[in-house]
Order: structure tokens, then sequence, then C-alpha cells
């Protein structure tokens, strides 16, 4: 029997999506969603799912960003060289020599991220970070007309080149992108597990674009929304990886959810808060706190979307997110479906107007 969850991340995060050119992960989420919600799009480009239920309100946004991090040629030089600047947070450590694609009007080009070569560096500069405007994407030209000719052109995006993989574990998947296609694969399948269920409120499943580069979508397509509830399905730092220190990251794979306490945009909702770990433990989910001191996500913009919106953020642990490819847990996935659903049940007229008491 096909494992369609397993299916449904491999298609969302093999997609090429940077931020302003999400269209391919919209269509995957249109796909899935098209014949059980009725579907509008802000004028960014998020895509906004609408699930009836029982009642028009009260209306509850899960949101997944549907952009990553990735790259926008800047221009070509007269050897073939293509300069690039990044979209989104990238550290340099992590770009040298690893493979991308460049999207074009003519198809995709290959190519691999360059630098000045190791052997040539004098001392001082074997010493210094190497920063993107310091590297190159090298696709094999000789000549700017080479690179021309091939339909690169300033302005098109490039994305990491990186297959899903199932890891040796079999519990683990390997693959780009899981910030945050795996926010999109949430709110897919809370959707789909919520088709046959009855819940007191309307839920509308939002693949946000360009959070990456200032929580953008979130704040339109709240817009489209007017949530009452806010909840953001994103990814979180796992902290189980060796120098890290327990203060600094707290998930781990395998272990659930990480419920968001605070990070640097958003406070959540306290009683909100509450019921996500009420319900965990009322149904045995393991589940996990998280804290960022930096940073945010879409709650950040759709938590202050007019008097405000009681919001919160679930967040998978995942292993080496903002690189080429990050490691997720299928358990915690699952478990973060599995609560989500359940809580959004729980969400009545009542309850919703107790989280502002």
């Amino acid at each position: 029997m096909a494992d369609e969850t397993l299916e449904l991340l491999r298609e969302l995060t093999e997609a090429p999506g940077v931020s302003g050119y999400e269209e391919e992960v919209r269509e995957i989420i249109r796909k899935h969603l098209k014949n059980i919600t009725v579907i509008e799009q802000d004028r960014l480009g998020s895509i906004v799912c609408r699930k009836d239920g029982r009642n028009e309100a009260p209306r509850i946004m899960i949101a997944g960003h549907m952009d990553e991090i990735g790259f926008i040629v800047k221009l070509i030089t007269d050897e073939g060289f293509i300069k690039f600047s990044p979209i989104g947070g990238w550290w340099g450590h992590v770009l040298l020599a690893q493979r991308v694609v460049i999207k074009t009007r003519k198809g995709d080009v290959q190519g691999l991220i360059g630098s000045k070569p190791p052997h040539i560096l004098s001392e001082e500069e074997r010493k210094k970070l190497l920063e993107p405007k310091d590297m190159y994407f090298d696709i094999g030209a000789t000549s700017a007309e080479e690179v021309k000719e091939l339909g690169v052109r300033p302005g098109d995006p490039a994305v990491p080149v990186f297959p899903f993989t199932i890891s040796g574990t079999g519990k683990t998947y390997i693959g780009k992108a899981f910030d945050d296609r795996v926010g999109c694969g949430i709110l897919i399948d809370v959707i789909k597990n919520l088709a046959g269920e009855s819940h007191p409120n309307t839920v509308y499943g939002v693949g946000t674009v360009q959070e990456e580069v200032g929580l953008r979508g979130a704040r339109t397509s709240a817009w489209v929304v007017e949530p009452d509830v806010g909840l953001t399905m994103e990814v979180g730092v796992a902290g189980d990886v060796p120098d890290v220190k327990k203060e600094d990251a707290q998930g781990k794979l395998g272990k659930g959810p990480a419920i968001v306490i605070r990070d640097g945009t958003m406070i959540p909702n306290l009683r909100l808060r509450d019921l996500f770990i009420e319900t965990a433990e009322a149904l045995q989910i393991p589940y996990q706190f998280d804290l960022l001191d930096r940073g945010g996500n879409d709650s950040g913009a759709i938590h202050l979307h007019r008097r405000g919106v009681p919001n919160l953020v679930i967040a998978v642990p995942t292993r080496h997110i903002h690189s080429h490819a990050g490691i997720i847990h299928r358990d915690d996935y699952d478990r973060t479906v599995q609560l989500v659903s359940a809580v959004i049940k729980k969400l009545d007229a009542k309850t919703v107007a107790d989280l502002t008491k």
C-alpha cells in the first residue's frame, strides 16, 4: 500500500520554490485540496483553502510557508560565470561546491557553487568565512554568450539540488526545503483528516509566500482569512547534534512536536498553548518545548492582524535547516498532524472566545 504522506513530502520538497517564485508548490497544494476545499489566492500568490465545518466562525488559519531559501541570478561575467544574490538566510560555510539548478525561461540549467580555489588562498584568506558575494554559479560555460544562449538572465531563481531520501533507519527523511514544506504537508494532511470529520468552525489552510524575506504572504493572506485563531506549522532547530547546548536548542528528533513558547517575533497566546499541552497529554502524544531568542516566522505577522489573533507555532524538529538539506523524523510529523487535528475539533465559539478573556 502506498504511503501517501511519504509521497506528499517527496513531491513538496523536490519542487522548486524560492521566495517570490512559489508557483509549483502552490499548484501541488491546489491539486491535493481542490476537491475538499474552496480555493482562492491573494495578490502576492498565497493560496487559501477553505474547509467548511458546522459553523462559519470561528475561523481557524493553519499557515505553512511555501517558499524555501535559495538564490537569484545577479549578473553574468564575460567569462561565463554567474554571480548570484542569496534569497533568505544563508551561511557561507554550507554553500561551496553544492549543486544548484537555475530555473530559466528555456528550462533548467544545472550548475554548482564555486569560489577562488583553496590552493591559491593566502593564509589570511583561509581564516575568513567566505561570503556569498565572493562565490558564483559555474555551469561549465566559457563565455557570457554561452550562458545567455541557455536562457539564463538576471532575475532567474536558483534552488539547491537534493533528492528526497529515506535514511538507512527508515524512520528519518533527508531532503531540501523542509523549511517549510513540512508545514505545507501538515496543513494538507490536517485538512484531509478533517474531510470526513465534524468540526465546529471553518478551517483555512494557507500556503504563504515570501516568509523567508519578511513574512510578506502571512500579512496579505490574513486579510483574506480574517482569522479568529492562527496556527503556524513550522520546523524547529533540532538541538540533538554535537556541540549544541540544551539551552540553545531543545528539540530532538523522534520526541514529538515542539510547542514554541516564544520566538523573536511573538509570545503565543497562553491559553491556546495550554490547550495544545492538555490535548497532547490526554491523547498521550509526546511533545517538546522550543524557544528561539532570535528569528521568527509567519505567526509574527498573523498575530498582529487587526485587533490581534491568538496564535501558536507548532514545529517539527529538523536538523541542518537553512542549508541544502535537512533531516526530520516521520513520527514527529505524524504526531503533529494528529495533535493539530485534535485541537481544531475543540475550537468552538466558546473556546475561542475564552482564549482572550
